[in-house]
């Protein structure tokens, strides 16, 4: 009884802020997370290395980066599919963007040196629904090796 009273005059918790309606950049983002989170197993390296490709791509400081991965995070949570993401990006970048977009999936991928089925299972949705083909993934995954050889 004690508890209810004192829970009655508690502020109610703060309102996260509604979700952004995802642009190329949130939509890659998310890809990104959910592809780092699809092992169950999403770790520092895979977080800074978002943030990284996030800075990279769209021209932001480490912070503005980090913030942007964190709306990524809760868009990925809130999403209802791998596909309407990528569709997302096919529908609003070039082909030369888009494959920058697989280059950076293929990196998250291969971040912790192992490559999980249900990893790979997204990219390829991903790539499916982005409308590039499994040699442009061939590619990618190649030159991301050759990058993290380096």
């Amino acid at each position: 009884m004690l508890q209810k009273l004192w829970n009655a005059f508690k502020p109610p918790p703060p309102a996260e802020p509604p979700l952004p309606d995802p642009d190329t950049e949130l939509a890659l983002g998310a890809l990104l997370v959910r592809v780092a989170m699809s092992d169950r197993n999403y770790r520092v390296e895979e977080i800074s290395l978002i943030d990284r490709i996030l800075a990279r791509m769209f021209q932001h400081d480490p912070i503005e980066a980090a913030k942007i991965r964190a709306t990524c995070e809760r868009l990925h949570a809130a999403a209802p599919d791998t596909t309407t993401f990528a569709a997302l990006i096919r529908e609003t970048t070039s082909l030369d963007d888009r494959l920058a977009a697989l280059d950076a999936l293929w990196e998250v991928v291969l971040a912790d040196g192992s490559q999980d089925d249900a990893e790979l299972e997204i990219l390829e949705e991903a790539r499916l629904a982005m409308g590039l083909s499994q040699a442009d993934s061939d590619a990618a995954r190649a030159r991301v090796t050759d990058i993290q050889g380096d």
